[in-house]
């Protein structure tokens, strides 16, 4: 039997939490709904880290579209097209701030040891 380090009570050899109190018998600590929520807030598609790399490919796709278009207006005898820059312009300042906060947020703050 394993007796819980927080309220004493008695465990199977094979659990890893308190039944009673919820701490963990590895280590003493106590497991609470904070934290277990801030980690799934910090997991995304089940991946951690998910959310930033979602985040870095819709930035790259957009800036990518942005290149695009600004490509069309640069060379209108390959690509014959509006001679509006603004649009483009738009797109790879929107793309780039996407890339930008993912790194940003991803130097930050790590995802916690599980």
């Amino acid at each position: 039997m394993v007796y819980c380090t927080k309220c004493g009570t008695k465990n199977e050899d094979t659990a890893l939490v308190c039944v009673k109190c919820g701490a963990s018998l590895e280590t003493g600590t106590y497991v609470t709904r904070r934290s277990e929520r801030r980690r799934a807030e910090e997991e995304c598609f089940g991946l951690p880290h998910g959310g930033m790399i979602a985040g870095m490919v819709i930035g790259v796709i957009i800036l990518l579209l942005g290149f695009w278009e600004l490509m069309h207006i640069v060379n209108p005898a390959v690509f014959p097209s509006a001679t509006n820059i603004l649009g483009p312009l738009i797109l790879i300042i929107f793309g780039l701030l996407i890339v930008l906060g993912a790194l940003y947020r991803l130097g930050r703050r790590p995802l916690p040891p599980p």
